[in-house]
């Protein structure tokens, strides 16, 4: 019983920073974002038929223990309490997404294994409920089950999944500054930022007034509206994080030069705008036309790479299980 998924990071054009709910994952505000065409996440999930006492774990062809693979453990409960099943499973991931960099690893990583697990342990699951399991694993997976630009609704637990939503063509351009995990991991800053910013209340209310006017900007296919709400959303994260005791300072001085950079081109009459997750990498939003040559023009600043609009999560192979690719459920 083995099936194959693959699922590609997203990056928010209205961020997601906070829980309302840690243990259901429910997040303080809506969010919308951009599925990425590049760095796709490949998971295969294999049921054991021996009683083994673990389930195991490999990451780019690399064992993983401890944490990591509490994590995924802790995950797989969940699918084998929808299933009724206590099969162990076998867990093979290969990730291209540089891992813990701010550039929604997690988000591809979560998508797919929600995605390959349901198959294998023969759940014949929606999108909806999809986008619902994964965003158990990790928040911004819930946005990488749909695909396209979405929105991840906040709300209960039935009531917070994402959707594809109407938008104007856009396209993005990664500028990779630094490859390595950030020192402090998404999860311990949110944690802090909660704790300890005196901005983050202002966070919230802002943040939901945002969400509105983001999917009134997309259904209007206004981009230059998508693109000025995308940047100063941004800002206004990394200022609240910013705001934590002690303080966490993911964007670095090249961060801020490819920011600086941005505007410049705006300036020139080249329309993009920038944008950054917990991590020190910089995402360019722009339209498709114009991809090309903003990555020219940002192209001594770091590794860039170009990204269209990317796909939903799918199986691509399911072998013994019976079980079919996720299925689009209709709206409501």
């Amino acid at each position: 019983m083995t099936a194959t998924a693959v699922a590609h990071p997203n990056i928010a054009l209205v961020k997601y920073w906070g829980k309302a709910d840690a243990d259901l994952a429910l997040p303080a505000t809506g969010s919308v974002s951009m599925g990425l065409d590049v760095f796709p996440t490949t998971t295969s999930v294999t049921l054991q038929d021996s009683q083994e006492a673990r389930d195991a774990f490999v990451l780019n062809g690399r064992v993983v223990e401890d944490g990591p693979l509490t994590r995924v453990e802790r995950f797989l409960d969940l699918v084998r309490e929808l299933a009724g099943s206590d099969a162990r499973a076998s867990v093979e991931s290969t990730n291209t997404v540089p891992t813990g960099a701010g550039l929604a690893s997690s988000a591809s990583g979560f998508a797919a294994l929600a995605t390959a697990a349901a198959a294998a342990y023969g759940l014949d699951l929606s999108e909806r409920d999809l986008s619902r399991l994964a965003r158990r694993g990790s928040g911004s997976a819930t946005r990488s089950i749909p695909g396209g630009v979405s929105v991840w609704h906040a709300g209960d637990d039935q009531g917070s999944f994402a959707e594809t939503i109407p938008a104007p063509p856009m396209a993005m351009v990664v500028v990779t500054i630094n490859h390595g995990p950030k020192e402090i991991g998404s999860r311990e800053a949110m944690r802090r930022t909660i704790a300890t910013s005196p901005f983050y209340p202002a966070w919230v209310t802002s943040t939901t007034t945002t969400v509105t006017d983001m999917l009134d900007a997309c259904a209007a296919g206004d981009f230059t509206r998508v693109g000025e709400l995308t940047e100063s959303n941004a800002l206004r994260m990394h200022a609240t994080i910013e705001g934590s005791f002690p303080p966490i300072r993911y964007l670095t001085a090249r961060s801020v030069a490819v920011f600086d950079a941005v505007a410049e081109l705006r300036a020139s009459g080249l329309e993009a705008y920038a944008t950054a997750d917990a991590g020190p990498n910089v995402v360019v939003l722009t339209k498709p036309e114009d991809r090309g040559a903003v990555a020219s023009a940002l192209g001594h600043l770091g590794d860039v790479i170009e990204s269209g609009t990317g796909p939903a999560a799918r199986v691509v192979r399911s072998e013994g299980t019976g079980s079919q690719p996720v299925q689009k459920e209709t709206a409501e």
